[in-house]
């Protein structure tokens, strides 16, 4: 029981990427062949009885179309009476799986896999036993926590959160707390349940706060960082993402490549301008990863650096010409610039950042056409095509346009309905439709004059405001002090 990492290796959040991508309409028939094969190899590989059942029984098995209506409840099973196990889950893209795709039922597949477990937990239980008998306390931890790793490692939900919980009471050193924590966050993760994440970064946080190491702390704030995105908390995951690129770890919660794309879009949709410049746009960082091939080795050489004296420019004027940014090396191997600790990270293969790249440079300087054209694309390549940011897609898109307008709109009193139309690459009808949602939801303070063509924005009265909130605040004060007042008149006329 070191200080080094434990539990770590399962489950392995890959293959909850391979599952959604089976469902996902959205992915290529390539990448959907793919995933099955790595989801066959890996099933038979380490065991997986539980997972397959859950994938790909004909009844129960979440990608068949027979099991899609059954609902899906925790059963309390080992693989000895799994027959009548049902595994919680939110794993899939969409309620129906490509027809395209189907995973087989291999009936004598499934029953060598149940023997193989049957051995594993067999051989667990012996050498649970010996230590109780011939050691001491640690030998029988490690014991269970074998056991806890096997559920994990086959993909039963239920029974791996139970071990984990059980190790967790029982366990006495602090980093295997935490260790354990980060374990079960990880299952919560890969089934795709919000709720027991939190729950276990609530401890987590708790366990870390009384005192959990450096290393500990930064893998912690890049799982909460991941699972606020999960949850549409953006503006509260930035920060969290943004700080763990410079000493991430954790590849066993996500790819290095990933955490790049995580941190730039949650960076891109909340953080202020100012802010977005210094974290993300002068991010030495990001620009190893985004910049042209001479910011990025500025980048890697500390030639650059971020801060908050990072100089932010002017907005440019609605009506100037606006030039294509250079588009960013169209693949980056991340490989080269990541280091591994725990679980060595793989060779990740290429990315293809320039769509990434194209929409924070057009943000920033303010090149709405492009900035368009680089949101389609960052849709396309990057929000259809992973399980967490799936499912909030159309929202960060909404979002994003709502940005881009904002930032036009707040640096004029009136802007011509045609000449925004034309900044965007939009017809007007499409911005008036547009702009009228957010006008409606008081997301725009501005009014659109269809007759004389323009836009003419409503700047909030600070002063105003703020007098307003003092009068309110003011009476209900008074409000509460009569009250008060009244009821100490009252037990004073009792007491004589």
């Amino acid at each position: 029981m070191g200080s080094d990492p434990q539990y770590i290796k399962y489950p392995d959040l890959a293959l909850a990427q391979h599952v959604f991508n089976l469902s996902n309409p959205s992915c290529s028939q390539t990448v959907r062949q793919t995933s099955l094969k790595r989801l066959q190899d890996a099933i038979s590989e380490h065991k997986m009885a539980p997972f397959y059942r859950h994938l790909a029984h004909p009844v129960e098995g979440i990608l068949n179309n027979s099991g899609e209506g059954v609902t899906q409840h925790p059963h309390p099973s080992g693989p000895s009476n799994s027959t009548k196990s049902l595994i919680a889950s939110n794993m899939l893209a969409s309620r129906k799986s490509p027809q395209k795709i189907d995973f087989p039922w291999d009936e004598a597949l499934y029953q060598s896999l149940v023997e193989d477990n049957k051995k594993d937990l067999e051989t667990f239980q012996k050498e649970e036993d010996e230590a109780q008998e011939a050691a001491g306390e640690t030998e029988v931890l490690a014991a269970r926590g074998k056991r806890a790793e096997f559920w994990a490692r086959v993909g039963d939900k239920d029974k791996a959160i139970e071990s984990h919980e059980e190790l967790l009471e029982k366990t006495t050193f602090l980093g295997t707390k935490i260790d354990l924590s980060l374990a079960m966050i990880r299952i919560g993760l890969f089934f795709g349940d919000a709720i027991y994440v939190k729950k276990s970064i609530e401890r987590a946080d708790a366990l870390i706060e009384s005192g959990g190491d450096w290393d500990r702390r930064n893998r912690l704030k890049a799982y909460k960082g991941l699972h606020l995105l999960t949850i549409r908390s953006y503006n509260l995951a930035a920060p969290l993402l943004l700080d763990s690129l410079s000493t991430f770890t954790s590849y066993e919660l996500c790819s290095y490549s990933a955490l790049v794309i995580y941190s730039v879009l949650a960076g891109s949709l909340s953080l202020k301008r100012v802010d977005f410049k210094a974290k993300v746009v002068d991010a030495p960082e990001i620009k190893a990863i985004l910049g042209s091939t001479e910011d990025r080795l500025a980048a890697l050489t500390g030639e650059v650096s971020s801060g908050p004296s990072a100089r932010d420019e002017e907005m440019k004027d609605a009506s100037t010409t606006r030039t294509t940014p250079a588009p960013a090396t169209t693949a980056v191997n991340l490989s080269n610039f990541t280091t591994g600790s725990g679980v060595q990270a793989e060779t990740e293969a290429a990315v293809d950042f320039s769509p990434l790249a194209n929409l924070v440079d057009s943000l920033y300087n303010g090149n709405y056409r492009s900035f368009f054209v680089g949101l389609a694309a960052v849709e396309d390549q990057f929000l259809t095509q992973d399980r967490y940011l799936y499912e909030h897609r159309a929202w960060f898109v909404r979002e994003m346009r709502l940005r881009a307008y904002q930032q036009l709109l707040q640096s004029y009193r009136v802007v011509g309905l045609n000449s925004m139309a034309n900044d965007f690459g939009v017809t007007v009808d499409f911005l008036d439709r547009d702009l009228a949602k957010f006008i409606a939801s008081n997301r725009i303070s501005c009014t659109i004059d269809r007759v004389n063509g323009i836009i003419e924005t409503n700047r909030p009265d600070d002063k105003n405001k703020q007098y307003a909130d003092v009068v309110k605040h003011g009476d209900a004060l008074i409000t509460k002090l009569q009250k008060y007042g009244q009821a100490v008149r009252l037990r004073g006329s009792e007491r004589g």
